[in-house]
């Protein structure tokens, strides 16, 4: 599909999202090495589990006013009080399940951190620190292992499909379509 600025995106790509477009054209696929990054992406993902990663992106600023800026430390330190105000939150999902695992992966992501020195090199010791190119999967054997990983240290809402999008969403995974203007990218 060609859109009206004339660039070929991938197909699920909302040409009718501005919002989605921009994500496309500038996030999706982009390697990120930035912690508060990589959390926020993490609690996103978690989130978007049974939904469309649109409703989420929609929802984007919402959370990141109702996480405090996905700021690590402090999502950590939310208690009873804190989960209930998100519970309320209209504007974000309110998946109670899903909140209280934002809060656990919170603390998982700070021991990984203390561990590796950074989340970023934990995640990216997977790989070498290379960008993997793949397209038209949902899991890998490398979403399963890290999947694993992060479960066995206490993460929830970390499945391999869930951490799947999580890597194509942080650049660890390369994934645009064939066709697509973002195709191009050198490997």
């Amino acid at each position: 599909m060609e859109w009206k600025d004339g660039k070929i995106r991938c197909r699920w790509a909302n040409p009718g999202n501005e919002r989605y477009i921009h994500y496309h054209d500038h996030e999706w696929g982009v390697p990120v090495h930035d912690d508060r990054k990589l959390f926020e992406m993490l609690v996103l993902e978690g989130f978007q589990a049974g939904l469309s990663w649109e409703c989420v992106l929609n929802k984007r600023e919402a959370f990141s006013r109702a996480f405090d800026g996905f700021d690590l430390e402090t999502v950590m330190a939310y208690e009873d009080g804190k989960l209930e105000e998100l519970q309320n939150d209209p504007g974000i999902i309110r998946n109670r399940l899903k909140i209280r695992a934002a809060v656990t992966n919170a603390a998982v992501f700070y021991e990984i951190q203390q561990e590796y020195g950074s989340f970023s090199e934990y995640l990216w010791g997977w790989t070498g620190g290379r960008v993997v190119c793949e397209k038209g999967r949902t899991s890998s054997p490398l979403s399963d292992a890290i999947s694993a990983d992060l479960k066995k240290r206490g993460m929830k809402f970390v499945g391999t499909t869930i951490i799947y999008a999580y890597l194509q969403a942080v650049g660890v995974i390369w994934a645009h379509e064939d066709g697509c203007f973002m195709e191009v990218r050198a490997e």
